[in-house]
């Protein structure tokens, strides 16, 4: 019965991390902005998504009194595809329409950042399968910018396999709960700096060696998670906090790099970046909290809770999937800024 339920988890876990699926991050979402050039005149820049080296087929339409209301065919800008175009929008765009058309069949998101002129800041509203289309409002508030980016935060940490890798090794790791609540303090308190830093221009570093450390990090926690628990404590266990700050660093500037492509609102950048950290924090804790109630679950139908104990199978399993899995990731990503 313990071997059922350890593959069982293992596959659970490695469900999320197949070989289809290894670039660990899923789909990058869709970005369309209009930016006011003065009088009837908005700047159009349509990004979307490619999927197997084609655009995804989605398409942004403006509202019904702007002209040309599609725009050209896109160019690949090497990691997505990308149209811009002169919109003539005759009385405004208060009050008109935007859709993305086909959206409802992707399991993407597009997020729609938009200045309606007259001295307005600059909003953002997020676009879903379950809600393609939007109509612009006449005055958007702070509380818009708060309502987009707060999901978007939640989203990306819940598709972003390679960040929920490192937290459950974390919680496989470390079994006193007074501990991991210190250890998980500090990845937030290090991801969220490094992420703040990044998104304001402080830090600037390459994409690829950044995520090919993140790859790495997995790997160093399962291979803590592997070996046996002795007189000698493991690293990660002498240190905790340390070895969670460290990596919550470098985990933010993953974080950031999806932010700065989506881009922030002017005028209320600190707001845009507070919501979408809350939403990564909510979204790290509603996994967090489904991982803890999981392995309660498990614990109460093996016989002696054993399953996930410190050099268990089924445990061993697990860090065994996601160690293979994450030194593939290393391989891959330092493969594509070496070649």
């Amino acid at each position: 019965m313990i071997r059922k339920l350890a593959l069982l988890l293992a596959l659970v876990v490695l469900g999320a991390v197949a070989p289809e699926r290894t670039a660990a991050h899923a789909l990058e979402p869709g970005f369309l902005e209009l930016r006011h050039l003065g009088g009837d005149e908005w700047r159009v820049t349509w990004r979307k998504p490619q999927v197997a080296g084609a655009p995804m087929p989605i398409d942004a339409v403006l509202p019904e009194n702007c002209d040309p209301r599609r725009g050209p065919a896109p160019a690949f800008d090497g990691r997505a595809f990308l149209a811009g175009w002169i919109a003539a929008c005759k009385g405004g765009l208060s009050g008109g329409k935007i859709t993305i058309a086909e959206l409802e069949r992707t399991r993407t998101d597009v997020l729609v950042r938009y200045d309606l002129g007259d001295g307005a800041a600059p909003a953002a509203m997020r676009l879903t399968a379950a809600a393609p289309s939007f109509t612009l409002p006449q005055q958007p508030g702070r509380l818009d910018i708060v309502a987009s980016y707060v999901p978007l935060g939640v989203d990306h940490i819940l598709r972003g396999v390679d960040h929920l890798l490192f937290v459950l090794m974390l919680l496989f790791l470390i079994q006193d709960w007074r501990t991991l609540l210190g250890a998980v303090t500090a990845f937030t308190v290090g991801h969220s700096l490094s992420l703040a830093a990044a998104s304001l221009g402080w830090i600037v570093l390459p994409a690829p060696p950044v995520e090919a450390v993140i790859a790495l990090s997995i790997v160093f926690l399962a291979t803590e998670l592997l070996r046996p628990a002795g007189a000698e404590k493991r690293l990660a266990e002498r240190y905790p906090w340390a070895v969670s700050f460290a990596f919550g660093l470098l985990h933010g500037l993953g974080f950031a790099r999806a932010l700065l492509e989506i881009g922030l609102p002017e005028g209320d950048v600190p707001l845009a970046l507070l919501a979408f950290n809350l939403g990564v924090e909510l979204g790290q804790l509603l996994f967090i909290g489904a991982i803890l109630a999981l392995r309660a679950g498990l614990a109460r139908l093996s016989s002696g809770g054993a399953l996930l104990e410190p050099g268990s199978r089924g445990l061993r399993a697990i860090a065994y999937g996601t160690g293979a899995v994450a030194t593939y990731w290393v391989i891959e990503r330092v493969a594509g800024f070496v070649a």
